[in-house]
């Protein structure tokens, strides 16, 4: 799936599929409150007080990087270069991709080993690799389950969260017809053990490992990335030739400044205190170090972001893509990722899609939103992403691409607001026919109007008066 090929005008129906996979469904309730807790007892563990301190400390931070964001891409290509590596500048995914081909092909690769990154899945660097004729093998346990199985990630942190343990064994026997077709795959360790057994080899074959990175620090030409399982590390060290791919925003000044970040980045986006491996990495190998690659490049991304700056959306570009906003979504909890049809799902993809691939094909994800705000209470960053939503709204009604039905709807809401009496008129009667419906039950099974939001849950009966009738009676 790549930036040349977005589906997110689907979003509707995909969503209606993702509602009717029992599979998929069984899938995402056996996850829907892992990340949750997890991220609660690990800021009741660290103390709200400092987490929320960290999460403020977070948000300068990046304030201010994206503030001098040019000095610091500066600072850092001088450092990775003096460190003996190479740092190319992608505008476009089109870009991205030529660069990464072209430092394959320089290598001789055959195979290419990849860490997750999501700024490879949005470029497609995976379908690009394989067209000419270099075979690009996912060693992150939750990628290569998807591989296997011909998808994209549905999250950004845990890729294959919408797969269960049953289809994993299906894709395992499918993949790998030279094993005991008798064999015990029944547990997740098993299951485990066999992927670790497969992958191991691969580490070896590689002419080029490709990684992302979770943070870029100016002051040292360093490269970090965070992961659970330490792939990463084997597909940086073992081949000769690294390349990093990030994007221009993942910049941070100092290693001090690299240290607040991680200390809510697993927090946030797991529950732990730190992921098992947070590995550095700066350049090819010197003389006196005992492995790591012969050639080092770092692949620097826009692809739109620049475009972000100094616009209502420049607050999306702290993003540390921990995946809490996507965790506590509603919307994410019911229909899954693939429904959003790119790369990034979720409250953060539905402000950040629009962004990269424009809201003519974006457009349709703000709207896949209850507003109940959980996102940006829990965002680390404190971005607020309910607010970009309604800028990307706007956006959407302004070019005429809303429905010409929510078009019609919002006219007759704006005729009745623009006259008060009749409004709190209209109101009062809607009000008392819903209660009548509702009537015994306290809830309605079906509104007129509102199947969409009826179809799979129930809307709470009004109680009392309207919200206008009890402020003019407070008033007295």
């Amino acid at each position: 799936m790549s930036l040349d090929n977005p589906t997110t005008p689907q979003f509707k129906a995909n969503a209606r599929q993702a509602l009717a996979n029992e599979n998929l469904q069984s899938a995402l309730r056996g996850a829907r409150n892992g990340f949750v807790n997890g991220r609660a007892a690990a800021r009741a563990k660290l103390g709200p007080d400092e987490f929320d301190a960290l999460r403020d400390a977070g948000r300068d931070l990046k304030n201010h990087v994206l503030a001098n964001l040019g000095d610091y891409l500066e600072a850092y290509e001088a450092k990775v270069t003096a460190s003996g590596g190479h740092v190319h500048w992608a505008e476009t995914a089109e870009d991205a991709r030529a660069i990464v081909l072209d430092i394959c092909e320089q290598a001789g690769a055959k195979t290419v080993n990849k860490g997750k990154t999501m700024i490879s899945e949005e470029c497609g660097i995976n379908d690009h690799l394989a067209a000419h004729g270099i075979k690009p093998v996912e060693t992150d346990l939750g990628e290569y389950i998807i591989q296997l199985r011909g998808e994209h990630p549905s999250h950004i942190i845990a890729p294959a969260v919408h797969v269960t343990v049953p289809e994993v064994r299906d894709a395992f026997m499918e993949a790998h017809p030279h094993l005991d077709a008798e064999r015990d795959l029944s547990g997740l360790d098993t299951l485990l053990a066999e992927a670790r057994g497969e992958l191991r080899a691969k580490y070896f074959e590689a002419e080029v490992g490709i990684t992302g990175a979770n943070m870029l620090i100016a002051e040292t030409g360093q490269s970090i990335i965070v992961t659970n399982e330490g792939n990463g590390d084997l597909s940086q060290s073992l081949p000769k030739v690294h390349i990093v791919m990030a994007s221009i925003e993942k910049i941070v000044p100092t290693m001090e400044d690299a240290g607040t970040v991680l200390r809510i980045l697993a927090r946030s986006a797991t529950g732990q205190d730190m992921s098992v491996y947070t590995t550095l990495s700066a350049g090819p190998r010197r003389a006196e170090d005992p492995d790591g690659p012969e050639e080092y490049h770092v692949v620097l991304l826009d692809n739109g972001r620049s475009n972000m700056l100094g616009t209502e959306f420049q607050d999306m570009l702290r993003c540390i893509r921990c995946g809490a906003c996507i965790n506590h979504c509603p919307v994410y909890q019911t229909v899954g990722g693939h429904a959003y049809g790119w790369v990034y799902p979720g409250p953060m993809g539905s402000v950040l899609t629009p962004s990269l691939i424009g809201v003519e094909e974006g457009g349709q994800l703000p709207n896949a939103s209850t507003f109940c705000g959980r996102c940006e209470d829990v965002c680390p960053m404190r971005i607020p992403l309910p607010k970009m939503m309604r800028h990307w709204r706007e956006r959407e009604f302004e070019k005429k691409l809303t429905p010409g039905a929510t078009r019609w709807g919002l006219g007759v809401w704006a005729w009745f607001a623009r006259r008060p009496a009749l409004y709190r008129l209209g109101t009062r009667m809607g009000m008392a026919a819903l209660r009548v419906m509702g009537r015994g039950r306290g809830k309605l099974a079906s509104v007129p109007l509102a199947g969409g939001w009826t179809g799979s849950r129930d809307m709470p009966a009004p109680q009392g008066d309207t919200f206008m009738a009890q402020y003019k009676r407070a008033q007295r």
